[in-house]
């Protein structure tokens, strides 16, 4: 009891400061397995695309960027010249003669391409019966336009005794020898690559697919016809589609090389009116043994295509609508 009574009484105020409790520290991450391994895989996925990548791509460009400025033959040491192998193109007739024949196929070629894609794409979407069938025999030529056997076939067809003379003699026309004439051999080329159309048509279909009805139902109850509907809906809303094709047939133009190369024989003519750019840049790199000047040229093609590029990339702000 006096135990009890000497205890000291408890005051008012605060109580006695806890130790203040230390925060929960975050544990540290752990990859899971499961992660690792879906990480792993998808790398490996990805390991051949890398190896190309810096094994078989960009080795190359790098090589053939010290080449442009140097004297190399293929055969000797190269030999720095610095910006020489760019000045020589200022005088080179020939090199002009072969950006002059590319941008008129290009320019040509690339708009009436897209433009039969799309109205083939437009009779396809009315819902013909065996779609899948109309769909893949269009799609064929793009498939082999590019391929050697069509090249030599096309020489055949427009030769001086080819098909399309026979059709014009059964109507008593007199036709011209196509590929060895300077104002029709370009032409044609681009008939060529106008009828390989399939690509473009197939995605110009998808984007079809992929508007509404209720635009078209809705433009019906006000009266608009088909011609208005085409302009006002299926163009605008088509737009994304129309650059998509636009950017990649022109650069895919750019390039063309085998065409050329098996109607004109290798030379680009007659007097130069199949010379295109790639086909030029072949004869100065593997028949003059050029490699500087004609590695310097391809890295001009690169630019010209880049800019082309970069110039459709900022007139889409003006015409290209999203819809978002």
């Amino acid at each position: 009891m006096s135990a009890l009574l000497q205890r000291r009484p408890v005051t008012s105020g605060s109580p006695p400061s806890a130790a203040p409790a230390t925060p929960p520290q975050p544990k540290p991450r752990r990859w899971a397995p499961r992660k690792l391994r879906e990480t792993l895989t998808a790398y490996g996925f990805l390991l051949p695309w890398f190896i190309g990548l810096f094994c078989i791509t960009l080795g190359p460009i790098l090589a053939s960027l010290y080449f442009s400025f140097t004297d190399y033959s293929l055969i000797g040491e190269p030999s720095w010249v610095g910006l020489d192998n760019y000045r020589r193109m200022l005088d080179d007739e020939r090199l002009h003669t072969s950006m002059k024949v590319t941008f008129i196929y290009v320019f040509v070629s690339v708009p009436l391409q897209l433009a039969l894609a799309l109205a083939l794409a437009l009779v396809l979407d009315r819902g013909v019966r065996g779609l899948s069938i109309y769909r893949s025999v269009y799609y064929l030529p793009s498939l082999l336009g590019g391929s050697v056997a069509i090249a030599i076939l096309w020489r055949q067809i427009f030769g001086a005794n080819g098909l399309i003379n026979q059709i014009l003699g059964f109507f008593g026309i007199q036709g011209e020898g196509w590929v060895s004439h300077p104002d029709y051999a370009l032409g044609t080329l681009v008939v060529l690559n106008v009828w390989t159309f399939g690509a473009p048509m197939v995605i110009f279909l998808a984007g079809l697919r992929q508007i509404p009805t209720m635009y078209y139902e809705a433009a019906a109850v006000d009266g608009a016809g088909p011609v208005r509907r085409f302009f006002t809906i299926t163009i605008p809303l088509l737009t994304p589609i129309i650059f998509f094709n636009l950017v990649l047939q022109m650069i895919n133009a750019f390039q063309t090389f085998t065409q050329a190369f098996i109607v004109s024989g290798g030379t680009g003519g007659p007097s130069d009116s199949t010379l295109f750019y790639t086909l030029y840049l072949y004869q100065k790199g593997f028949g003059a043994f050029d490699m500087g000047y004609a590695s310097a040229m391809a890295w001009l093609l690169l630019m010209i295509i880049g800019g082309f590029t970069a110039v459709n990339f900022i007139a889409s702000k003006y015409w290209v609508f999203y819809g978002d």
